[in-house]
């Protein structure tokens, strides 16, 4: 384990990567159009702004997407407010520990909510060891997939996890990106003290809306629920969350899941031809984390040819020849990799 206070900038996010007339290769969210189904009943909540936001048909969709009861799921501000609510109010943790690399958000809400944080950093290929969580950590945060990295870590090693008396969060905002969701545990009921963070920023395109959600066990969901601000979710954001909870909309997330592996594999196979090149692990999102000598002289110098990637030596466990690449379509990968070469040879 690693303590805290070494510098990382837990505040850095892709977004600020991306300028006017740079290819967005820094932020993982996927570039499409909203589909009718959805961008239809965003336009219409319009309509109903003058009433409060009421979150019940929104939560009734989510949790029968998720085989749940609607007292287990908790609708967010995005997912990152999540983790926010999760650092208020679980002030009485003696222990959190949160496993590395990964999203940095989690972290910087239990600091600023005043919690001394431990660290387990993973090394490479940054697959979960589930024998490196100290036994005596009451809260642990993990992502799966994982950001920056790509991994996804076994539903089996996380779920191991579990115990009584411990916290244990999972940020599952990239398990939609994988085929079947094998890994994710959001329909798991009998798993003590877990709480499944998910978004809808990713796959539909919906950062700027705000919304995403948790599951947890009832008692746990209303403790949370304590310390969120009245009315936090939209209306407009509550009819995205509903509508895409159809078993429409997740069918529709499962074709894109598809597409997206094969545009993956269509990058990592260029990439693969390049030596200079690693690759963390076996990545399994809508990103994957790259290697390279002096990689923030390589990234300043794809910036000057048209590309924003992502520096990832602001996650705690990665260095300055870690960056994190979107997967985008395949000539938008073509000329990416071509500018790659250049800057590197």
């Amino acid at each position: 384990m690693s303590g805290v206070g070494d510098g990382y900038d837990l505040g850095h996010h892709g977004d600020v990567e991306v300028g006017a007339g740079l290819v967005d290769l820094a932020v993982n969210v996927r570039q499409a159009p909203l589909p009718d189904w959805l961008a239809e009943p965003i336009l219409a909540s319009l309509s109903r702004l003058d009433a409060y936001p009421d979150g019940t048909a929104a939560r009734a969709a989510i949790a029968a997407r998720h085989g749940r009861d609607p007292d287990e799921v908790l609708l967010t501000a995005g997912a990152a407010q999540a983790f926010t609510l999760l650092a208020q109010g679980l002030r009485d943790a003696r222990r959190p520990v949160v496993v590395h690399p990964q999203f940095t958000e989690p972290e910087a809400a239990l600091l600023a909510a005043g919690h001394r944080v431990g660290r387990v950093l993973l090394p490479e290929p940054f697959t979960l060891d589930p024998a490196a969580v100290p036994d005596d950590a009451d809260l642990v945060l993990l992502g799966n997939p994982t950001n920056p990295t790509s991994v996804a870590h076994p539903a089996q090693a996380v779920a191991s996890l579990a115990r009584p008396g411990r916290v244990l969060v999972v940020d599952e905002a990239f398990a939609d990106t994988v085929p079947g969701e094998p890994h994710s545990l959001a329909a798991r009921r009998d798993l003590p003290g877990l709480v499944v963070v998910r978004s809808l920023t990713k796959t539909w395109a919906l950062a700027g809306l705000r919304v995403g959600y948790l599951l947890g066990a009832p008692d746990l969901v209303r403790r949370l629920a304590a310390v969120q601000p009245l009315w936090p979710v939209s209306t407009p954001a509550l009819a995205a969350a509903a509508a895409c909870a159809t078993p429409a909309a997740v069918a529709a997330e499962e074709l894109i899941a598809h597409e997206l592996t094969a545009r993956r594999e269509h990058l990592l196979a260029a990439l693969r031809q390049l030596p200079e090149v690693g690759i963390a692990g076996t990545p399994a999102s809508s990103f994957v984390l790259l290697k390279v000598a002096d990689g923030l002289g390589v990234r300043g110098r794809l910036r000057d040819a048209g590309y924003a990637v992502r520096r990832a030596d602001t996650f705690p466990g990665l260095g300055p020849d870690w960056l994190r690449v979107a997967v985008r379509d395949e000539r938008t990968t073509d000329a990416f990799v071509s500018a790659l070469t250049a800057v590197i040879s």
